[in-house]
């Protein structure tokens, strides 16, 4: 590989087998405002985080920078990802959600070309200070914003977009949330013999319920402070390629339970205010209603997170994602002991024996 220093930062230059190819896709992408596709000399590998699309921060002659996107080869449904990124994203810019500037995209690679935002993300700025004011007021920008997208981004949203599924529905949540938290978590991960009838009843009664939450909504759904860019005190969404049609109170529960973050009880009761105040400014809708939704689709994506903390962490061997697997559970366990939350006790079971299986994982 042949690498030239910028900075502290080593690039591709176009004499290297990889570099070239990217410079030479990239220049036939039509020019667009903001960043001369043409005038590209050199990129640079980015390390995402559980994803497996390569990442490249893309350098011009006049030091203008974007990032590059490119699904991994061979992978079809990886293709149809790269596609929504770019129908997506095109619509979430032109309803004005804050997100990267889609520059251009060239479908026989999947590569997709759009705005650099830099390398800070909200996750970045709660571990520097959890406390602070700007956190505080980042949130508050955030959730504004995501009740915004939510409601304008679900108007024109089309489904033929959505590359995995237009809607978050019951059969979602029983086999890539409630599922995914059984077989990855309890059994792939903590060798546990999970499972039974009286479990099984519960999860189908927590899809029953999570489903009658209204949902059409646009639904991000993996709305958490590491897909939060922050640059000059604005907050950014990017990673919005899974998105569909679904209800409102998921993705602020994404934010809030999202064990990255640790946010204070104090801040997340603050933020769903925020948020509904939000809301209610775009259209009417009923605060208790909305808190009895959030409570299951809370637990929801709660087992989602565990499910993919456990599979990343095991079979792709991304040790980053093990550290917040006790963070996540415990979060689970808390949802779990709200009133609200009273008919599931197989799982409250099911998740306390998790616990104590995974503190036996810690020791060792």
């Amino acid at each position: 590989m042949v690498s030239v220093a910028a900075g502290d930062q080593l690039y591709l230059q176009c004499n290297d087998t990889m570099g070239n190819d990217l410079v030479n896709i990239i220049r036939r992408l039509a020019s667009c405002p903001g960043f001369d596709p043409g005038a590209v000399e050199c990129v640079r590998p980015l390390t995402p985080d559980g994803s497996l699309r390569r990442f490249f921060r893309v350098r011009a002659r006049d030091g203008a920078t974007a990032v590059a996107v490119l699904p991994p080869p061979g992978d079809d449904a990886a293709m149809r990802e790269a596609h929504a990124a770019w129908q997506i994203g095109r619509h979430l810019a032109g309803c004005g959600v804050p997100v990267p500037v889609p520059y251009g995209f060239e479908p026989v690679s999947g590569l997709l070309l759009c705005e650099d935002l830099g390398d800070r993300r909200l996750h970045d700025v709660v571990l520097e200070d959890p406390d602070s004011g700007r956190v505080r007021t980042l949130y508050r920008q955030a959730v504004t914003e995501l009740a915004r997208m939510q409601v304008l981004s679900g108007r024109g949203l089309e489904p033929a977009w959505c590359w995995d599924g237009s809607r978050y529905d019951r059969a979602l949540m029983l086999e890539r949330e409630s599922g995914y938290f059984v077989q990855a978590l309890c059994r792939d991960l903590l060798g546990l013999d999970a499972g039974g009838r009286a479990l099984t009843a519960e999860f189908e009664a927590l899809a029953d319920a999570a489903s009658r939450a209204p949902a059409g909504f646009f639904l991000h759904r993996d709305f958490q402070s590491r897909n939060i860019m922050v640059r000059d005190d604005r907050i950014f969404f990017i990673d919005f390629q899974a998105g569909r049609f679904g209800p409102l109170a998921y993705d602020l529960a994404s934010l809030l339970i999202d064990p990255y973050a640790g946010l204070d009880r104090g801040l997340r009761d603050e933020l769903v205010s925020v948020y509904l105040d939000a809301v209610n400014r775009h259209l009417p809708y009923d605060r208790q209603r909305f808190m009895e939704e959030f409570l299951v689709l809370a637990l929801q994506r709660n087992l989602q997170i565990l499910g993919a903390f456990a599979f990343l962490s095991q079979r792709r061997q991304k040790r980053f994602f093990r550290a917040y697997l006790r963070p996540a559970l415990a979060g689970l366990q808390t949802l779990l002991a709200k009133p609200g939350a009273a008919g599931y006790p197989a799982l409250r079971q099911l998740a306390d024996q998790c616990d104590r299986q995974l503190k036996e994982l810690h020791d060792l």
